[in-house]
């Protein structure tokens, strides 16, 4: 491969997790002297970093590899990488059935693909799950638009929820040091970041696993006091008692964002019982009335489950009282996916897949109600905006977020009036909303003049039925 034809494509799938380690294997890429392009068929190499986590996650990852497969014989396509978690939890099934694939790596090997891109590495380079975490001096590039980047803090998990299999895909919790972080942070902020996304599977819990003991209130504290960065946000709390000193960050810190993320999952203490939650629905109510009543204008964005198995229709009518109690900002609903690795696989008084999705959908449609609403109330308010380029779906509109939206799971801003420029701050006077999007007008004279700066893996047959026909058959981790 000569250096004037070293191009390579990424395609990240799944969580903002998963965002961090594809920028870590840019940032190796292009320390190997690779240039990354956005069409698949002007790359040489092409890498998936895949999802394994639910079935439609897993769908979405294989029907990816097997369509990008297609370029090595249509396009320049001459070596395709298949790295992350579905690799991680099937790599003998996905090499046997994927001969197209010339090498896989799983959720902990990152830094390999330097190994691979230098053409000195086996076709077969999945490690152990729990080999490695981010340190900030390994190579990044962050592909967040509008100065936003996500900072990953700790990696893997060390609860045991019925339904998850992400100890078993990332293995046990692995918190970064404090020092560690805020240096990643300030070199962020030193490249124009302004906005940062503390990210882990269980953020909560940060620095349990650790000798020294860091607490999360400690680190946000020193991440806000970086300079340079006006917004720090909080992913993935696990909805446990949350510590005085952090709910103060939350409501007092300027920088500190007032945005909770945690995942709730179900309302009725019997499900979060078979769940294995480790509390009842009692609690969840107590910690969602003590962080409306002690932070001011929290957002809060949650998560739910339906069709776990055991779940009745009177424990899913208590999940929706539950969510019209709440009026929760932002809600994501998932159905469950049965995945043999959990221990909810093993549970009887499976829900059918049709009530499973009908929930869903009368979940979706109660809190697009309460959306709505929140959005109107919104109207002829002004807000603060973080600039992020060109709307995905009219290029000549500029968008944007409010505090309350987070980059690439919420709603946007469209902007209208005066010229913007991704990665500034601006005001906007908010004039019309949609369910999920608001629409604002920029005022120059009130603005802030900032320097730019998954497949189905049932018994008997574990298997996928690829889009090109093919039988993908993958076995229990």
């Amino acid at each position: 491969m000569t250096e004037d034809d070293k191009t390579i494509h990424f395609v990240s799938l799944g969580c903002p997790k998963n965002r961090v380690d594809s920028e870590v294997m840019l940032g190796v890429a292009e320390r190997a002297g690779f240039t990354r392009v956005d069409a698949p068929e002007d790359a040489r190499v092409i890498v998936v970093n895949t999802c394994g986590f639910i079935d439609a996650a897993k769908k979405e990852s294989i029907d990816t590899i097997l369509s990008l497969a297609g370029l090595k014989e249509s396009a320049r396509c001459s070596k395709l990488v298949v790295t992350g978690c579905l690799s991680q939890a099937h790599p003998e099934e996905l090499a046997q059935g994927m001969p197209e694939v010339d090498h896989f790596l799983g959720s902990s090997d990152m830094l390999k693909l330097e190994g691979v891109l230098r053409g000195k590495a086996e076709r077969m380079l999945v490690g152990h799950p729990a080999n490695w975490v981010i340190e900030s001096n390994d190579p990044r590039t962050v592909s967040t638009r509008g100065a936003s980047a996500y900072v990953k803090i700790a990696e893997g998990c060390n609860r045991s929820c019925a339904f998850c299999i992400i100890p078993t895909l990332r293995g046990k919790q692995r918190s970064r040091s404090v020092d560690d972080v805020v240096r990643e942070v300030e070199r962020l902020a030193a490249a124009g970041v302004k906005e940062v996304n503390l990210v882990s599977q269980d953020t909560v819990a940060y620095g349990r696993d650790r000798s020294d003991k860091p607490d999360l209130a400690g680190l946000v504290a020193r991440v806000a006091d970086v300079r340079g960065i006006r917004w720090v946000r909080l992913f993935y709390l696990y909805p446990e008692t949350l510590d005085d000193a952090l709910i103060e960050l939350l409501a007092e810190h300027p920088v500190v964002v007032p945005y909770v993320d945690m995942p709730l999952q179900h309302a009725a203490t019997g499900m979060l019982k078979r769940m294995r939650r480790g509390h009842g629905g009692d609690r969840l109510r107590k910690l969602v009335e003590r962080l409306r009543t002690r932070v001011p204008d929290l957002v809060f964005r949650t998560a739910f489950i339906v069709g776990h198995p055991g779940e009745s229709d009177a424990e899913f009518e208590e999940l929706c009282d539950f969510v019209r109690w709440a009026e929760f900002d932002r809600v994501g609903v998932f159905r469950y996916s049965d995945e043999e690795a959990s221990a909810a696989y093993q549970l009887a008084d499976k829900v059918k897949k049709k009530i499973a999705s009908d929930r869903l959908r009368k979940l979706m449609s109660l809190q697009r109600k309460i959306s709505r609403q929140k959005n109107r109330a919104l109207i002829g308010k002004t807000l603060q905006v973080l600039v992020e380029g060109p709307s995905d779906e009219n290029p000549l509109l500029m968008v944007g977020r409010h505090p309350g939206q987070a980059p690439e799971i919420d709603g946007s801003v469209i902007l209208s009036g005066d010229e913007v420029r991704p990665g500034e701050f601006r005001a906007a006077r908010i004039t019309d909303a949609t369910d999920y999007d608001l629409v604002g007008d920029v005022s120059e004279s009130a603005s802030e003049h900032d320097a730019p700066s998954p497949l189905s893996l049932s018994t008997p047959a574990l298997h996928h039925r690829a889009s090109d026909g093919r039988r993908i058959h993958l076995r229990t981790v």
